[in-house]
């Protein structure tokens, strides 16, 4: 799951042990933890937009509508957590992991790269890079 962006990998680490407490908490540390997942995700899909914008990385949209779908996810079935609905917000935790690994291999990947790329002046530039490395993986898939 290391993508070599420390900031990256701390804050994947940091979502992937909450996570493995939500699964076990009942009741007001449900709660709490879930609006505290909420407020690290915003915080690190910010900086990660912010590394983005900071590199001139191709295509940021993408990158921040996922971000803003899980985000939505999690805001949509907020209110009924903070009622004490906690099967709502199980749910929504359920999916998430899938989700991560799937953004990981993919979006965060292609950024880590890019990052890379940064710091190596004689390789191609990210956008071209990115767009061979993105079919590369689709391709993958498809297969």
């Amino acid at each position: 799951m290391l993508l070599g962006v420390p900031a990256m990998d701390q804050a994947h680490q940091a979502m992937v042990e909450e996570l493995g407490r939500l699964a076990t908490a009942d009741g007001e540390a449900f709660c709490s933890g879930f609006f505290n997942l909420i407020a690290a995700l915003e915080r690190d899909f910010r900086e990660e937009e912010e590394l983005m914008q900071q590199i001139n990385f191709p295509n940021p949209q993408s990158h921040h509508d996922e971000h803003a779908r899980v985000l939505n996810s999690l805001l949509h079935v907020a209110p009924s957590v903070k009622l004490g609905n906690i099967a709502a917000g199980r749910e929504v935790i359920r999916q998430l992991p899938q989700w991560f690994l799937n953004h990981l291999s993919t979006l965060d990947l292609m950024l880590a790269i890019a990052l890379d790329m940064v710091k190596q002046p004689k390789n191609p530039p990210p956008s071209v890079f990115l767009r061979t490395e993105r079919a590369r993986l689709l391709n993958e898939r498809l297969e």
